[in-house]
């Protein structure tokens, strides 16, 4: 198993250093005010969207509706034209919609704060749960994308096929009180440095720390 102390300095210096680097969407949008509507919103719209789009077509639906109530209200095809930039946007607007109506029906108009019972809402899956418990309701749970995937096993913190696998061997050797932040730390050091081709070793803060396992994710 992976010293923990090794983890544990990365994290410290990437606390530092990303201080300095432009931040990931959901992280810069909502970090101040933590809307847990808001921040579901901005996860289901950033689904394989670039981070600007997603900034940008967010920004523009969230004006038009901040609140499940008023979205669950707006014509689907109104939805539709908004998201359309961001991709997949029928689905996406879909899921928007019903989500909203799901939250309205059986939550109150407010989103759970258990992953069990984010789960049950159609359109939620495992990531989108652990960013809003985390992110917006500041609960210990690791978000694990594709920015964390890759990074985790190139650092050489785990071995895994898949983002899933690589929650449950973070959990492990990561210490409670740092999983929450993980995501955001990595996913702004992926962007910036550790990017999935041409990552920029020769500039990274950790890279005395990284056993440079690159070739798994070219490609």
């Amino acid at each position: 198993m992976i010293e923990k102390k090794k983890i544990v300095k990365i994290i410290k210096i990437l606390l530092k250093e990303t201080e300095r680097l432009k931040k990931p969407v959901v992280e810069k949008l909502y970090s101040d005010k933590k809307d847990p509507y808001k921040i579901l919103i901005t996860t289901l719209i950033s689904l394989r969207t670039k981070d600007s789009i997603t900034e940008e077509v967010s920004r523009k639906l969230l004006q038009k509706a901040s609140n499940p109530y008023t979205m669950a209200k707006l014509p689907l095809d109104q939805i539709e034209k908004i998201v359309k930039k961001a991709g997949f946007y029928k689905n996406k607007a879909m899921v928007v919609k019903n989500v909203s109506k799901k939250i309205i029906e059986d939550y109150n108009g407010r989103v759970p704060d258990k992953p069990e019972e984010l789960l049950k809402i159609k359109g939620i899956g495992h990531k989108t749960a652990n960013l809003v418990l985390s992110t917006a309701y500041g609960k210990n749970f690791i978000c694990v994308d594709t920015h964390v995937h890759r990074i985790s096993n190139r650092l050489g913190l785990v071995k895994t096929k898949n983002p899933y696998e690589t929650e449950i061997e973070l959990m492990k050797v990561l210490p409670e009180k740092y999983w929450k932040i993980i995501n955001r730390l990595f996913v702004t050091w992926g962007q910036n440095i550790c990017k999935p081709i041409n990552p920029k070793c020769s500039i990274c803060s950790v890279e005395a720390y990284c056993e440079k396992n690159i070739q798994i994710f070219k490609g």
